[in-house]
């Protein structure tokens, strides 16, 4: 008793992820990655702006002090650097986030007089930065972290020459980076707290549309677990006009095909049991009646044995050759003279015991096919003509518009109209069903046929008795009209 193997079992669990989640985690990503990039790229192209700004600013304010200053003194109204940096802390415009100090012998001495929003006295460390910055006389744009601030700051020296001591005071003004940094930071958090929003619309809408798409393939997967070997009646619906509904269409094909094939194998079981079944129930019925006491009784009943068991020894023969039909490759097509094969054919068939072969008009053409099943077809076709039609026959080949046909005429009883459309199907014989023989030689030549993309076909000889099988082959090339099959003069012309 054979064991039978389980189905692989569904994996289930953490581990398994369905496609619908693997989309909408796709396109969310995919959504979060655009948006993030956008954002960031905003952000640093609004902060360089900022900075930008602040420094322009800061360079716009160094030049309206040097004019200040260089006023005063050309029209005498500076006498001590000192009235020269009250003046330009005085006329300094402050701006929002900024705050202006005046620097004498090192220390900070005068402030605007109305309130800024920084307080550059609140960082101990700015002053003696300021000083040691300028220590060379020149103004100077830079940056000041340290003491818990970040100031952009701006320290100018003011000289006016012939003042009195202190000759040279600094004038200096710093914009608060991060207050104002601070306005686009509130951007930036409300840009992601609406992304967050558009985020999880987005994965809603792609779980809407994901489920909508993913419908079909959902129900594929339900029909293809109902279909089994006892039911496969189940055919997909098929909705709309793309690409899923085409694999539905592809998927219902399939299972046309898979159930036309279990189909064609209860068909096979039942008539191979139905084909043995006879010659068995011959075997034992003689094989229980027989005397071992009688030599001749014996003998009698060894010899039918032995013609029974070769009859299914026959039977299996043709079976094998008929399953090697439906393999993954069943011809190997090249190019052949299609009338010296013809030619060949005839000699092979005049082997045949009891064959009295006559070769009839050839076709000569070039054509791609297999030479050995085609071959094999045709001495079949012979062998049928020497078993049905008593032994005379005649081979030939010509163009047809359809391609190619080889055939083979015989002068038998011929074939009733009544069995000609199922004379090629398994195990279907012929009026005389007395003759020796499987049932699968005729089926062997239509799937030869099919297999090169031609048919196989039988009709009643033209003016004699007998009957005409023909393997139509396809050709690549133009071919003329199609002329009817061979007349019984045309046979009997070939006939020694």
């Amino acid at each position: 008793m054979t064991e039978q193997t389980p189905p692989p079992a569904r994996r289930t669990g953490l581990a398994r992820v369905s496609v619908r989640t693997r989309i909408i985690a796709v396109i969310t990503i995919v959504a979060a990655l655009g948006m993030l990039t956008v954002g960031v790229a905003v952000y640093a192209v609004e902060r360089a702006r900022i900075l930008a700004q602040m420094e322009g600013q800061l360079q716009s304010s160094l030049d309206s002090a040097r004019f200040l200053v260089q006023q005063g003194v050309q029209d005498g109204s500076w006498t001590t650097s000192i009235e020269a940096l009250t003046a330009v802390v005085q006329r300094m415009s402050p701006d929002d986030n900024t705050g202006a100090l005046g620097i004498i012998d090192g220390a900070a001495a005068l402030a605007p007089g109305v309130p800024l929003d920084v307080d550059l006295q609140s960082a101990p460390g700015f002053v003696p930065h300021i000083v040691a910055a300028t220590a060379d006389g020149d103004p100077v744009i830079g940056v000041y972290a340290d003491d818990g601030v970040t100031w952009q700051y701006l320290a100018a020296p003011i000289t006016v020459e012939g003042s009195p001591a202190p000759e040279t005071t600094l004038f200096t003004l710093a914009y608060d980076i991060e207050a104002e940094l601070a306005e686009i930071n509130v951007a930036a958090r409300v840009y992601l707290i609406a992304a967050g929003i558009a985020l999880i619309a987005i994965a809603g809408v792609a779980w809407l549309v994901a489920t909508r798409l993913l419908r079909p393939l959902r129900t594929m997967r339900e029909t293809a677990e109902r279909v089994s070997a006892h039911s496969l009646s189940e055919r997909l619906p098929i909705e709309g006009r793309d690409d899923v509904s085409e694999l539905a269409e592809t998927i219902n094909a399939m299972l046309d095909r898979l159930d036309q094939s279990l189909d064609s194998q209860r068909r096979l079981l039942h008539d191979v049991g139905h084909e043995l079944k006879t010659p068995i129930t011959i075997v034992r019925g003689y094989v229980e009646v027989m005397d071992p006491d009688d030599p001749a009784d014996v003998r009698e009943t060894q010899t039918l044995t032995v013609d029974e068991l070769d009859r299914m020894g026959s039977l299996v023969q043709d079976l094998a050759r008929a399953a090697s039909l439906h393999g993954p490759r069943p011809i190997a097509p090249r190019p052949v003279d299609a009338a010296d094969l013809l030619r060949q054919i005839v000699r092979k068939a005049e082997g045949i015991e009891g064959a009295d072969v006559a070769p009839g008009p050839v076709a000569d053409v070039v054509a791609v096919l297999d030479p050995e099943r085609i071959t094999q077809a045709m001495l079949q076709l012979a062998q049928n003509a020497v078993t049905h039609g008593g032994g005379r026959l005649v081979i030939g080949s010509r163009r047809v518009s359809a391609g190619l046909e080889l055939w083979v005429r015989d002068y038998g009883p011929g074939v009733p109209d009544a069995l000609k459309e199922r004379i090629f199907e398994r195990f279907q014989r012929g009026a005389d069903d007395t003759r020796a023989g499987s049932g699968l030689g005729l089926n062997i030549v239509q799937v030869i046929a099919r297999a090169h993309g031609g048919t196989a076909r039988v009709v009643d000889a033209e003016g004699a008795q007998g009957a005409v099988f023909a393997i139509t082959l396809p050709l690549t090339d133009a071919t003329p009209p199609r002329p009817p099959l061979p007349t019984a003069a045309d046979a009997l012309s070939g006939v020694r």
